[in-house]
């Protein structure tokens, strides 16, 4: 009999069973997972194995039957245990860009699997909504398709099987996850594999794993958890690939979050996700680097109206407190009012400059744009401090897909300022050394200043020398 591959999962109405070290499939068939020994569908051509770790290897078959792994030098077995289920755990591996296969075999006496072409090198899943779904061929970068050759890169969507990056095969990658993948890879020479668990229109609620429910107390209090739908992604897509090895998570999600005034427990469903995926994968605190969102509504210039995406945007901020975290800033690249801005090589590459600086060891890297850090009162202005200035603070120009560029007869934009009235008034800022000065003949006592925290804001352009955007900020909260 032969032994087969896992069959792709083709709705979410399927259901799962089992805990995370054993996460299958069900096929709505017992016999089928007796008679067939079965390998997980991650596990297929072109995959590519987390180094450095443990790597979890496994499936279904008959109660009892003994199933042995094959790679490189390493042979390891598992008996399937009475519900059907077995996991083998290959031993931590080095780098490897050679092309080497996996073998499957088990005690039925049925064909093995081979699977080829398999490299050692760092997994990334790419989660969220549709700005982390959209693909290169969706964001028209024929120039950057037509050059794709790089066979160490390699996608799977929902882990329905691996591509070879190809001119061939690059239209169906996701924009930011290959923007990124691409950075880390030449600079570092390590394969890498794209995970892509992104679904458009989704709510971070859907993709809470009750871990995180549980981790966060606001959250697992809430009545209407059902209601708002925590955790329907989860199960029905990430528990499928746990526990995968994998080196971190990029996440782009919020949009759909942004409706109504924006979701006031952004921030705490953040805590849970990441908190909850740490736990569900039990691979200790890996990074998570997310996008906070770009600019896209334009609705309003008055400085008082705060949107949706504004608050969205400070949760976002606020959760770089969560441990081991980063966040590339696109608030310079939306494109009115298209909710998916097809600028996805700056997104890509500000998220893989938090990953080679935290994660590769590139300690001189400038890898954010400012970060508001403090205010003081100077009488009837007020001065804001910054992290991450690098060089140094600039007014700078971004057009479309080029490097930004100094521009030093221009004006900062987007700054407001108020008294305690709470008043918000369009507000004069020059930047005096590494600090912005923020003052207004109407607002002779300030108290409070705010950066891109409205309904419009377009050509926010505020950077540090090294050309990464400052991010929106609001010094009231």
């Amino acid at each position: 009999m032969k032994f087969t591959k896992m069959q792709t999962m083709k709705h979410p109405s399927f259901t799962l069973y089992g805990m995370a070290a054993g996460l299958i499939l069900s096929l709505g068939s017992s016999c089928l997972a007796q008679d067939n020994p079965v390998v997980n569908k991650l596990f297929s051509d072109h995959m590519v194995l987390q180094r450095g770790m443990p790597v979890p290897v496994w499936g279904t078959a008959k109660s009892g039957t003994m199933i042995t792994v094959k790679f490189g030098r390493q042979e390891k077995t598992a008996e399937a245990d009475k519900d059907g289920k077995w996991m083998v755990r290959l031993d931590a591996m080095k780098t490897s860009i050679v092309p080497a296969k996996m073998i499957i075999t088990a005690t039925t006496g049925s064909a093995p699997a081979n699977i080829a072409d398999v490299l050692v090198g760092d997994v990334y899943l790419c989660g969220g909504q549709s700005n982390m779904e959209f693909t290169m061929k969706e964001i028209k970068a024929d120039e950057d398709m037509a050059k794709a050759n790089f066979p160490l890169i390699r996608h799977s969507k929902h882990g329905n099987g691996w591509n070879v990056c190809s001119p061939n095969t690059i239209g169906d990658f996701t924009g930011v996850g290959f923007y990124f993948g691409r950075r880390i890879h030449m600079e570092t020479g390590i394969p890498i594999g794209l995970l892509n668990n992104s679904i458009g229109g989704s709510f971070i609620q859907s993709w809470i794993p009750p871990e995180g429910l549980e981790a966060v107390p606001v959250l697992k209090e809430s009545e209407d958890k059902q209601r708002a739908g925590y955790g329907q992604f989860h199960t029905t897509h990430t528990q499928a690939l746990m526990p995968f090895s994998i080196k971190g998570m990029l996440w782009y999600q919020g949009e759909a979050n942004t409706v109504n005034g924006g979701d006031p427990n952004y921030f705490q469903e953040m805590k849970a996700l990441i908190t909850g995926l740490r736990c569900a994968w039990n691979e200790g605190a890996f990074p998570v680097c997310f996008v906070q969102l770009a600019n896209t509504v334009g609705i309003s210039a008055n400085p008082a109206d705060v949107d949706g995406e504004a608050i969205i945007r400070m949760h976002q901020f606020k959760s770089l407190g969560i441990i081991n975290t980063g966040m590339a800033v696109a608030i310079d690249i939306g494109t009115v009012p298209n909710i998916h801005p097809p600028n996805k090589f700056d997104v890509g590459n500000r998220l893989a400059l938090w990953a080679l600086a935290k994660d590769y060891g590139r300690d001189n890297l400038v890898y954010s744009g400012p970060l508001y850090k403090s205010m003081k009162i100077e009488g009837a202005k007020i001065r804001i401090a910054f992290d991450h200035v690098g060089k140094g603070l600039m007014l700078g120009k971004k057009d479309g897909l080029n490097p930004v560029v100094k521009n030093p007869t221009g004006k900062l934009r987007h700054f407001a300022i108020a008294g305690k009235n709470k008043r918000w008034v369009w507000a004069d800022a020059v930047i005096d050394g590494n600090r912005v000065v923020v003052s207004s003949p109407d607002v002779p006592k300030p108290v409070a200043v705010r950066y891109a925290h409205c309904n419009r804001v377009e050509g926010c352009n505020l950077y540090n020398e090294d050309g990464l955007p400052a991010s929106p900020f609001c010094t009231e909260n």
